[in-house]
Protein backbone atom coordinates (compact mmCIF):
# COMPACT_ATOMS: atom_id res chain seq x y z
CA UNK A 1 0.00 0.00 0.00
CA UNK A 2 1.14 3.28 -1.07
CA UNK A 3 1.84 6.04 1.47
CA UNK A 4 -1.13 8.26 -0.39
CA UNK A 5 -3.66 4.74 -0.02
CA UNK A 6 -2.53 4.82 4.10
CA UNK A 7 -3.19 8.53 4.41
CA UNK A 8 -6.77 7.91 2.95
CA UNK A 9 -7.52 5.04 4.27
CA UNK A 10 -7.06 6.52 7.44
CA UNK A 11 -8.80 9.63 6.49
CA UNK A 12 -11.95 8.03 5.12
CA UNK A 13 -11.43 5.51 8.83
CA UNK A 14 -11.46 9.13 10.94
CA UNK A 15 -14.81 10.63 9.04
CA UNK A 16 -16.53 7.93 9.24
CA UNK A 17 -16.49 7.19 12.93
CA UNK A 18 -17.48 10.87 13.06
CA UNK A 19 -20.60 10.53 11.07
CA UNK A 20 -21.36 7.58 12.35
CA UNK A 21 -21.40 9.58 16.37
CA UNK A 22 -22.80 12.40 14.99
CA UNK A 23 -25.34 10.90 13.36
CA UNK A 24 -26.35 8.86 17.10
CA UNK A 25 -25.76 12.31 18.50
CA UNK A 26 -28.28 14.38 15.89
CA UNK A 27 -31.18 11.80 16.29
CA UNK A 28 -31.27 13.16 20.51
CA UNK A 29 -30.29 16.51 19.63
CA UNK A 30 -33.11 16.83 16.79
CA UNK A 31 -35.38 15.78 19.51
CA UNK A 32 -34.86 17.66 22.09
CA UNK A 33 -36.68 20.89 23.62
CA UNK A 34 -36.08 23.90 22.26
CA UNK A 35 -35.20 25.16 25.96
CA UNK A 36 -32.77 22.48 26.07
CA UNK A 37 -30.81 23.37 22.94
CA UNK A 38 -30.85 27.43 23.87
CA UNK A 39 -29.67 26.18 26.92
CA UNK A 40 -26.64 24.08 25.71
CA UNK A 41 -25.63 27.45 23.86
CA UNK A 42 -25.93 29.63 27.10
CA UNK A 43 -23.85 27.55 28.50
CA UNK A 44 -21.22 27.94 25.67
CA UNK A 45 -21.45 31.50 25.68
CA UNK A 46 -20.02 31.33 29.49
CA UNK A 47 -17.68 28.90 28.83
CA UNK A 48 -16.46 31.22 26.16
CA UNK A 49 -15.86 34.40 28.30
CA UNK A 50 -14.08 32.14 31.14
CA UNK A 51 -11.36 31.04 28.89
CA UNK A 52 -11.28 34.19 27.26
CA UNK A 53 -7.58 34.55 28.24
CA UNK A 54 -6.85 30.75 27.32
CA UNK A 55 -8.29 31.39 23.64
CA UNK A 56 -6.54 34.36 23.32
CA UNK A 57 -3.16 32.27 24.07
CA UNK A 58 -4.23 29.59 21.49
CA UNK A 59 -4.95 32.38 18.89
CA UNK A 60 -0.80 33.79 19.22
CA UNK A 61 0.39 30.37 18.57
CA UNK A 62 -1.92 30.68 15.43
CA UNK A 63 -1.07 34.13 14.48
CA UNK A 64 2.75 33.23 14.93
CA UNK A 65 2.80 30.49 12.58
CA UNK A 66 0.82 32.51 9.88
CA UNK A 67 3.37 35.30 10.01
CA UNK A 68 6.04 32.79 10.13
CA UNK A 69 4.51 31.02 6.93
CA UNK A 70 4.64 35.04 5.38
CA UNK A 71 0.59 35.31 5.04
CA UNK A 72 -1.23 38.47 3.99
CA UNK A 73 -2.78 40.89 6.23
CA UNK A 74 -5.67 40.58 5.11
CA UNK A 75 -5.84 36.95 6.07
CA UNK A 76 -3.93 37.69 9.38
CA UNK A 77 -6.64 40.24 10.33
CA UNK A 78 -9.16 37.06 9.46
CA UNK A 79 -7.35 34.65 11.82
CA UNK A 80 -7.07 37.12 14.14
CA UNK A 81 -9.17 37.30 17.85
CA UNK A 82 -9.31 39.88 20.00
CA UNK A 83 -10.94 40.08 23.39
CA UNK A 84 -14.32 42.34 21.51
CA UNK A 85 -14.34 39.10 18.82
CA UNK A 86 -14.57 36.77 21.59
CA UNK A 87 -17.47 38.34 23.47
CA UNK A 88 -18.83 38.96 19.75
CA UNK A 89 -18.29 35.25 19.55
CA UNK A 90 -20.49 35.00 23.00
CA UNK A 91 -23.05 37.35 22.53
CA UNK A 92 -23.53 35.82 19.03
CA UNK A 93 -24.73 32.40 20.78
CA UNK A 94 -26.82 34.01 22.90
CA UNK A 95 -28.41 35.92 19.85
CA UNK A 96 -28.99 32.95 18.32
CA UNK A 97 -31.01 30.97 21.12
CA UNK A 98 -33.14 34.13 20.97
CA UNK A 99 -34.20 33.04 17.40
CA UNK A 100 -37.48 31.30 17.46
CA UNK A 101 -37.60 27.41 17.49
CA UNK A 102 -36.76 26.46 13.68
CA UNK A 103 -37.55 22.78 14.09
CA UNK A 104 -41.46 21.98 13.75
CA UNK A 105 -42.36 25.54 12.33
CA UNK A 106 -45.88 25.32 10.52
CA UNK A 107 -44.74 26.30 6.83
CA UNK A 108 -47.98 25.60 5.30
CA UNK A 109 -51.62 24.15 5.94
CA UNK A 110 -54.73 22.72 4.43
CA UNK A 111 -57.35 20.44 3.66
CA UNK A 112 -58.33 18.64 0.69
CA UNK A 113 -61.79 18.01 -0.20
CA UNK A 114 -61.48 14.44 1.03
CA UNK A 115 -61.40 15.68 4.51
CA UNK A 116 -56.86 14.97 4.22
CA UNK A 117 -55.23 17.96 6.88
CA UNK A 118 -51.90 18.41 5.57
CA UNK A 119 -48.62 20.11 7.11
CA UNK A 120 -45.45 21.12 5.72
CA UNK A 121 -43.43 21.43 8.88
CA UNK A 122 -39.82 22.50 9.58
CA UNK A 123 -37.35 19.37 10.47
CA UNK A 124 -33.40 19.70 10.86
CA UNK A 125 -31.12 18.91 7.49
CA UNK A 126 -29.10 16.38 9.79
CA UNK A 127 -25.58 16.28 9.72
CA UNK A 128 -23.91 19.50 7.88
CA UNK A 129 -20.08 19.14 7.15
CA UNK A 130 -18.65 23.15 7.40
CA UNK A 131 -15.12 22.93 5.99
CA UNK A 132 -12.98 26.64 6.38
CA UNK A 133 -10.16 28.44 6.60
CA UNK A 134 -8.54 31.09 8.75
CA UNK A 135 -11.48 32.27 10.64
CA UNK A 136 -11.87 30.78 13.97
CA UNK A 137 -15.29 32.39 14.99
CA UNK A 138 -16.66 29.99 11.90
CA UNK A 139 -16.16 27.41 14.97
CA UNK A 140 -18.73 29.14 16.76
CA UNK A 141 -21.11 30.31 14.52
CA UNK A 142 -21.65 27.37 12.29
CA UNK A 143 -21.73 24.57 15.51
CA UNK A 144 -23.98 27.31 17.31
CA UNK A 145 -26.62 27.62 14.00
CA UNK A 146 -26.69 24.20 13.75
CA UNK A 147 -27.14 22.80 17.70
CA UNK A 148 -30.27 25.82 17.50
CA UNK A 149 -31.74 23.89 14.10
CA UNK A 150 -31.26 20.18 15.76
CA UNK A 151 -28.14 19.58 13.42
CA UNK A 152 -25.01 17.53 14.07
CA UNK A 153 -21.73 19.22 12.53
CA UNK A 154 -18.82 17.97 11.93
CA UNK A 155 -16.25 21.58 11.30
CA UNK A 156 -13.10 21.03 9.28
CA UNK A 157 -10.90 24.15 10.03
CA UNK A 158 -7.54 25.17 8.30
CA UNK A 159 -4.41 24.50 10.09
CA UNK A 160 -3.39 27.87 10.48
CA UNK A 161 -6.71 28.34 12.86
CA UNK A 162 -5.94 24.72 14.62
CA UNK A 163 -4.80 25.87 18.03
CA UNK A 164 -7.78 28.42 18.40
CA UNK A 165 -10.59 26.49 16.58
CA UNK A 166 -10.04 23.62 19.17
CA UNK A 167 -10.40 25.51 22.03
CA UNK A 168 -13.76 27.05 21.05
CA UNK A 169 -15.18 23.35 19.76
CA UNK A 170 -14.73 21.89 23.16
CA UNK A 171 -16.25 25.05 24.86
CA UNK A 172 -19.06 23.91 22.63
CA UNK A 173 -18.93 20.82 23.44
CA UNK A 174 -18.96 21.48 26.97
CA UNK A 175 -22.16 23.55 26.78
CA UNK A 176 -23.92 20.79 25.09
CA UNK A 177 -22.98 18.31 27.77
CA UNK A 178 -24.06 20.94 30.43
CA UNK A 179 -27.40 21.29 28.81
CA UNK A 180 -27.92 16.98 29.05
CA UNK A 181 -26.89 16.55 25.35
CA UNK A 182 -24.41 14.36 23.46
CA UNK A 183 -21.24 16.66 22.96
CA UNK A 184 -20.45 14.61 19.68
CA UNK A 185 -23.43 17.08 17.93
CA UNK A 186 -20.45 19.31 17.52
CA UNK A 187 -17.25 17.51 16.71
CA UNK A 188 -13.70 18.51 15.09
CA UNK A 189 -11.75 17.16 12.82
CA UNK A 190 -8.42 16.79 14.68
CA UNK A 191 -5.86 16.34 11.48
CA UNK A 192 -4.75 18.44 8.98
CA UNK A 193 -4.38 16.01 6.26
CA UNK A 194 -6.33 17.52 3.26
CA UNK A 195 -7.15 13.75 2.80
CA UNK A 196 -9.94 14.72 5.61
CA UNK A 197 -11.50 17.02 3.65
CA UNK A 198 -11.58 14.51 0.81
CA UNK A 199 -13.27 11.64 2.73
CA UNK A 200 -15.71 14.31 3.94
CA UNK A 201 -17.12 15.45 0.46
CA UNK A 202 -17.71 11.86 -0.50
CA UNK A 203 -19.27 10.50 2.43
CA UNK A 204 -22.99 9.91 1.01
CA UNK A 205 -25.19 8.76 2.94
CA UNK A 206 -23.11 10.24 6.19
CA UNK A 207 -23.10 13.91 5.66
CA UNK A 208 -26.12 15.77 4.22
CA UNK A 209 -24.31 18.89 3.12
CA UNK A 210 -21.54 20.72 3.17
CA UNK A 211 -20.88 24.16 3.48
CA UNK A 212 -17.08 25.58 2.66
CA UNK A 213 -16.58 28.92 3.98
CA UNK A 214 -13.27 30.05 2.77
CA UNK A 215 -11.27 31.15 -0.50
CA UNK A 216 -11.47 30.52 -4.08
CA UNK A 217 -9.63 27.80 -4.65
CA UNK A 218 -11.26 25.85 -1.23
CA UNK A 219 -14.54 26.82 -2.60
CA UNK A 220 -13.88 25.22 -6.19
CA UNK A 221 -12.25 22.17 -4.76
CA UNK A 222 -15.54 21.28 -2.76
CA UNK A 223 -18.16 22.23 -5.96
CA UNK A 224 -15.81 19.74 -7.97
CA UNK A 225 -15.10 17.21 -5.97
CA UNK A 226 -18.40 16.83 -3.78
CA UNK A 227 -20.75 13.51 -3.75
CA UNK A 228 -23.08 15.40 -1.14
CA UNK A 229 -25.04 18.89 -1.45
CA UNK A 230 -23.42 22.23 -1.37
CA UNK A 231 -23.93 25.01 0.30
CA UNK A 232 -21.85 27.89 -1.00
CA UNK A 233 -20.46 30.97 -2.87
CA UNK A 234 -17.29 31.21 -4.79
CA UNK A 235 -16.43 34.56 -4.56
CA UNK A 236 -17.89 38.02 -3.21
CA UNK A 237 -17.65 40.03 -5.85
CA UNK A 238 -19.51 42.87 -4.25
CA UNK A 239 -20.66 46.42 -6.06
CA UNK A 240 -21.55 49.84 -5.26
CA UNK A 241 -23.50 51.72 -7.47
CA UNK A 242 -23.79 55.96 -7.22
CA UNK A 243 -26.80 56.80 -9.09
CA UNK A 244 -27.42 60.03 -10.38
CA UNK A 245 -29.65 60.95 -7.72
CA UNK A 246 -27.53 60.00 -4.80
CA UNK A 247 -26.75 62.30 -1.48
CA UNK A 248 -23.15 63.39 -1.67
CA UNK A 249 -22.50 62.88 1.92
CA UNK A 250 -24.29 59.10 1.90
CA UNK A 251 -22.45 58.50 -0.93
CA UNK A 252 -18.64 59.18 0.21
CA UNK A 253 -19.46 57.49 3.82
CA UNK A 254 -21.09 54.53 2.62
CA UNK A 255 -18.44 54.09 -0.09
CA UNK A 256 -15.82 54.39 2.17
CA UNK A 257 -17.00 51.64 4.67
CA UNK A 258 -18.17 49.73 2.15
CA UNK A 259 -14.53 49.17 0.91
CA UNK A 260 -12.17 50.53 4.31
CA UNK A 261 -14.04 48.89 6.92
CA UNK A 262 -12.51 45.35 6.99
CA UNK A 263 -11.60 44.94 3.28
CA UNK A 264 -10.78 40.84 3.92
CA UNK A 265 -14.46 40.08 4.12
CA UNK A 266 -17.03 38.72 1.99
CA UNK A 267 -19.22 41.60 2.27
CA UNK A 268 -16.39 44.59 1.23
CA UNK A 269 -17.23 46.19 -2.06
CA UNK A 270 -14.65 45.31 -4.94
CA UNK A 271 -15.98 47.46 -7.76
CA UNK A 272 -17.87 51.03 -7.30
CA UNK A 273 -19.65 52.33 -10.21
CA UNK A 274 -20.50 55.88 -10.82
CA UNK A 275 -23.18 57.80 -12.75
CA UNK A 276 -21.80 59.92 -15.03
CA UNK A 277 -23.98 62.98 -13.89
CA UNK A 278 -22.34 62.94 -10.61
CA UNK A 279 -18.92 61.72 -11.33
CA UNK A 280 -17.44 65.10 -11.73
CA UNK A 281 -18.79 66.30 -8.41
CA UNK A 282 -18.25 63.25 -6.29
CA UNK A 283 -15.83 60.91 -7.45
CA UNK A 284 -12.89 62.82 -6.92
CA UNK A 285 -13.90 63.46 -3.37
CA UNK A 286 -14.52 60.10 -2.27
CA UNK A 287 -11.54 59.24 -4.54
CA UNK A 288 -9.54 61.40 -1.95
CA UNK A 289 -11.39 59.90 0.90
CA UNK A 290 -10.13 55.95 -0.27
CA UNK A 291 -6.67 57.40 -0.94
CA UNK A 292 -6.14 59.03 2.49
CA UNK A 293 -7.48 55.42 4.11
CA UNK A 294 -5.00 53.37 2.00
CA UNK A 295 -7.23 52.59 -0.60
CA UNK A 296 -5.02 51.95 -4.14
CA UNK A 297 -7.74 52.93 -7.10
CA UNK A 298 -8.19 51.01 -10.18
CA UNK A 299 -10.60 52.84 -12.85
CA UNK A 300 -11.61 52.73 -16.61
CA UNK A 301 -11.18 55.59 -18.54
CA UNK A 302 -13.42 58.26 -17.46
CA UNK A 303 -12.82 57.87 -14.01
CA UNK A 304 -9.28 58.22 -14.42
CA UNK A 305 -10.13 61.62 -16.22
CA UNK A 306 -11.72 63.08 -12.84
CA UNK A 307 -8.45 61.08 -11.17
CA UNK A 308 -5.18 61.08 -12.71
CA UNK A 309 -3.66 59.35 -10.08
CA UNK A 310 -5.63 55.96 -10.45
CA UNK A 311 -4.27 53.08 -11.90
CA UNK A 312 -5.51 51.25 -15.39
CA UNK A 313 -8.27 48.82 -14.22
CA UNK A 314 -7.61 46.14 -16.65
CA UNK A 315 -10.60 43.61 -17.79
CA UNK A 316 -9.55 41.10 -14.85
CA UNK A 317 -10.34 44.30 -12.81
CA UNK A 318 -14.10 43.89 -12.96
CA UNK A 319 -13.91 39.99 -11.99
CA UNK A 320 -11.49 40.25 -9.16
CA UNK A 321 -12.28 39.67 -5.51
CA UNK A 322 -9.45 41.99 -3.87
CA UNK A 323 -9.87 40.83 -0.26
CA UNK A 324 -7.49 43.74 0.17
CA UNK A 325 -7.89 47.94 -0.21
CA UNK A 326 -7.78 47.95 -3.90
CA UNK A 327 -11.23 49.33 -5.53
CA UNK A 328 -12.52 49.46 -9.34
CA UNK A 329 -13.64 52.20 -10.46
CA UNK A 330 -16.20 52.34 -13.54
CA UNK A 331 -18.22 55.02 -14.56
CA UNK A 332 -21.75 54.42 -16.18
CA UNK A 333 -23.99 56.47 -18.28
CA UNK A 334 -26.73 54.92 -16.65
CA UNK A 335 -28.71 53.20 -14.00
CA UNK A 336 -29.22 49.95 -17.12
CA UNK A 337 -25.35 50.35 -17.74
CA UNK A 338 -24.31 49.61 -13.98
CA UNK A 339 -26.77 46.96 -14.13
CA UNK A 340 -25.62 45.56 -17.10
CA UNK A 341 -22.28 45.35 -15.72
CA UNK A 342 -23.44 43.80 -12.65
CA UNK A 343 -24.55 40.80 -14.39
CA UNK A 344 -21.39 40.57 -16.52
CA UNK A 345 -19.12 40.47 -13.53
CA UNK A 346 -21.03 39.91 -10.82
CA UNK A 347 -20.86 36.91 -8.37
CA UNK A 348 -24.61 36.88 -7.61
CA UNK A 349 -23.29 38.04 -3.33
CA UNK A 350 -24.40 41.95 -2.62
CA UNK A 351 -24.81 45.01 -4.52
CA UNK A 352 -26.09 48.34 -3.41
CA UNK A 353 -27.26 50.97 -4.93
CA UNK A 354 -27.17 54.58 -3.02
CA UNK A 355 -29.77 57.03 -4.49
CA UNK A 356 -32.58 58.80 -3.04
CA UNK A 357 -34.80 58.20 -6.17
CA UNK A 358 -37.78 55.80 -5.13
CA UNK A 359 -37.75 54.67 -8.29
CA UNK A 360 -34.26 54.26 -9.29
CA UNK A 361 -34.16 52.27 -6.15
CA UNK A 362 -37.18 50.00 -7.15
CA UNK A 363 -35.66 49.55 -10.69
CA UNK A 364 -31.82 48.39 -9.55
CA UNK A 365 -33.95 46.09 -6.16
CA UNK A 366 -35.94 44.14 -8.50
CA UNK A 367 -33.76 44.08 -11.52
CA UNK A 368 -30.44 42.52 -9.96
CA UNK A 369 -30.18 39.22 -9.21
CA UNK A 370 -27.86 38.86 -6.47
CA UNK A 371 -28.66 37.01 -3.23
CA UNK A 372 -28.36 40.30 -0.95
CA UNK A 373 -29.33 43.52 -2.82
CA UNK A 374 -29.13 46.85 -0.32
CA UNK A 375 -30.47 50.76 -1.28
CA UNK A 376 -28.79 53.53 0.87
CA UNK A 377 -26.29 51.10 2.68
CA UNK A 378 -23.01 49.46 3.40
CA UNK A 379 -22.26 45.73 1.48
CA UNK A 380 -20.68 45.13 4.71
CA UNK A 381 -23.70 44.62 6.19
CA UNK A 382 -24.28 41.26 4.26
CA UNK A 383 -23.85 39.05 7.45
CA UNK A 384 -26.33 36.87 9.13
CA UNK A 385 -25.65 39.13 12.25
CA UNK A 386 -26.79 41.84 11.06
CA UNK A 387 -29.40 40.66 9.79
CA UNK A 388 -30.53 39.76 12.91
CA UNK A 389 -29.73 35.70 13.09
CA UNK A 390 -27.46 36.23 15.34
CA UNK A 391 -24.62 34.52 13.14
CA UNK A 392 -24.49 32.92 9.73
CA UNK A 393 -22.78 29.71 8.29
CA UNK A 394 -22.07 31.48 5.40
CA UNK A 395 -23.88 33.42 2.43
CA UNK A 396 -24.76 30.96 -0.20
CA UNK A 397 -24.97 32.66 -3.92
CA UNK A 398 -26.57 29.61 -5.27
CA UNK A 399 -30.41 29.53 -5.96
CA UNK A 400 -31.64 25.86 -4.32
CA UNK A 401 -32.44 25.90 -0.80
CA UNK A 402 -30.54 28.89 0.99
CA UNK A 403 -29.83 32.09 -0.63
CA UNK A 404 -27.78 34.88 1.37
CA UNK A 405 -26.82 34.30 5.16
CA UNK A 406 -27.70 30.59 5.92
CA UNK A 407 -28.78 31.49 9.41
CA UNK A 408 -30.35 28.67 11.60
CA UNK A 409 -33.76 28.97 9.86
CA UNK A 410 -31.79 28.05 6.42
CA UNK A 411 -30.47 24.92 8.31
CA UNK A 412 -33.99 22.83 8.34
CA UNK A 413 -35.69 20.85 5.55
CA UNK A 414 -39.29 19.84 5.60
CA UNK A 415 -41.69 17.35 6.09
CA UNK A 416 -45.58 16.29 5.35
CA UNK A 417 -47.62 15.58 7.81
CA UNK A 418 -50.91 14.37 6.80
CA UNK A 419 -54.08 14.02 9.33
CA UNK A 420 -56.92 12.04 8.05
CA UNK A 421 -59.89 9.81 9.43
CA UNK A 422 -60.39 7.06 7.69
CA UNK A 423 -59.79 8.00 4.04
CA UNK A 424 -58.79 5.63 1.24
CA UNK A 425 -57.83 6.39 -1.99
CA UNK A 426 -60.19 5.04 -4.64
Amino acid sequence: MTQTHAKTDAATALIDGLVRAARSAQTALGSSSFATRQKALHEAAKIIRARTNDILASNQKDLAAAAQSGLTEAFIDRLTLTESRIEEMAVGLETIAAQPDPIGAELARWQRPNGLDITRQSTPLGVIGVIYESRPNVTVDAAGLCVLAGNAVILRGGSDSQHSASLLAEAMVEGLQAAGLPGAAVQIVNTTDRAAVGAMLAAVGGIDVIIPRGGKSLVERVQRDARVPVFAHLEGICHLYIDKDADPDKAKAITLNAKMRRTGICGAAETLLVHQQVAGDMLPAIAAELQQAGCVLRGDSAARRLVPDMQIAEDDDWRTEYLDAILSVRVVDSIDMAITHIATYGSGHTESIITEADDAAENFLQRVDSAIVMRNASTQFADGGEFGMGAEIGIATGRLHARGPVGAAQLTSFKYVVRGDGQIRS
